[in-house]
């Protein structure tokens, strides 16, 4: 698995999605859906469009990845994960076609997700991508509308090492005829947009340029303001196509139970508050700047910084931005992927960050609640992996 071991499981290749969407029956041609790729932000657009459609009474389909404590949190309707017998049926009724063509585990769960959401007749399912967009297993639907939300120098080794590389295995995700909204924009990634458009005869809308009504919304991270302007920018266009209604009053009301209608978890996710303890699964340097800067304008004594990573993270690029006056509590998510802790700290050591090795993450977690008093900070993050232990 890609999340748990890195490269060695990533497949670069399409072809065993078309044959196992094809073994199938084409689940997948069953339902109208929604395509979210991007760096930062895709799982929690794919979560604010999902809120908004439930409450516009559709049955909505969700997929998204990596889970955080369970493996069903990847498929879910109107925030209900998929059921445990509906996975493991799956698997044995498909076994041998999956040991024959040697599927991987993430064009496994694709392959899972189509078939129920297919099953279950949902009226449309956000599907979210896994990594870049042209390659990705999910990119054999054809949605009604496909979303890129920013592009960010991440996966560098599978992607490519410059913004406009990356934007171009994103923009993968254009179809012909089908109408694209882009998030964020830098000149170099809006030119391969615009182009990839042309191409595909696709109607191109910047969210970045519109103006919308200033709805409120209960995922509180300062960086939610861009992605809640995709989400509308997106809706917008929906709602421009015949088959949808979706009025301004269900947009209101599912852009503020995000997290009760979706069960999102790990987004700037208070924990407890005294002392006050937020946890973030940013983990790269795009997503780690809004966070950081969030938490520089906490009101709190003390800062407690719980800090794990995994392996193939550029360290140099991401914990130059800590703050140094904090006390860490270095540790190594659970995982085979996870950064070994001695290197984390010696690292960190280098920019000037001063903390403590732990042999868990819960260990380090337990230390920072206990040196804490009631008018500090404790924030855990770093990893999707990291946070997914303590929550």
């Amino acid at each position: 698995m890609y999340q748990r071991v890195g490269g060695i499981a990533y497949k670069k290749d399409l072809s065993n999605t078309l044959l196992l969407v094809d073994y199938l029956g084409n689940p997948e041609r069953n339902f109208k859906s929604i395509h979210v790729a991007g760096t930062n932000g895709k799982g929690s657009v794919s979560h604010m469009i999902a809120s908004v459609l439930q409450e516009a009474n559709y049955k909505v389909g969700l997929y998204t990845s990596p889970h955080l404590k369970d493996f069903r949190e990847r498929i879910k309707i109107n925030g209900k994960m998929i059921p445990k017998k509906n996975v493991t049926e799956f698997i044995k009724h498909h076994k041998p076609f999956f040991e024959t063509q040697a599927l991987s585990f993430f064009e496994m769960t694709v392959g899972l997700a189509f078939e129920y959401f297919s099953q279950e007749k949902v009226d449309i399912a956000i599907i979210e991508v896994g990594m870049g967009g042209r390659l990705d297993s999910t990119n054999v639907i054809v949605p009604e509308v496909s979303v890129i939300t920013n592009i960010g120098m991440d996966h560098t080794a599978f992607l490519g090492d410059t913004l406009s590389a990356i934007a171009k295995e994103k923009a993968g995700i254009i179809k012909e005829n089908i109408s694209v909204v882009i998030g964020e924009t830098v000149p170099e990634t809006k030119k391969v947009f615009e182009t990839m458009a042309k191409e595909k005869n696709a109607k191109i809308a910047f969210a970045e340029a519109l103006s919308f009504p200033d709805f409120e919304t209960d995922l509180k991270g300062t960086y939610q303001l861009k992605n809640k302007q995709t989400v509308l920018a997106a809706l917008m266009v929906l709602n421009q196509q015949n088959n949808f209604q979706i009025p301004e009053e269900k947009i209101k009301a599912g852009l503020n139970k995000v997290v009760s209608n979706t069960n999102l978890m790990g987004r700037w996710q208070v924990l407890q508050k005294e002392p006050k303890v937020i946890c973030d699964t940013a983990h790269n340097k795009e997503g780690l700047s809004y966070v950081l800067k969030q938490l520089s304008e906490e009101e709190r004594n003390d800062l407690h910084i719980v800090l794990g990573f995994v392996s193939d993270k550029n360290l140099d690029e991401v914990l130059v931005m800590f703050p140094k006056a904090a006390i860490y509590y270095f540790c190594r998510p659970a995982i085979p992927r996870g950064l070994d802790v001695i290197l984390l700290k010696g690292k960190a050591t280098e920019f000037g960050l001063k903390g403590t090795m732990y042999n868990s993450v819960k260990e380090a977690y337990k230390s920072a609640l206990k040196n804490s008093k009631r008018e500090d900070l404790v924030f855990v993050g770093g990893s999707t992996f990291v946070v997914a232990e303590i929550i």
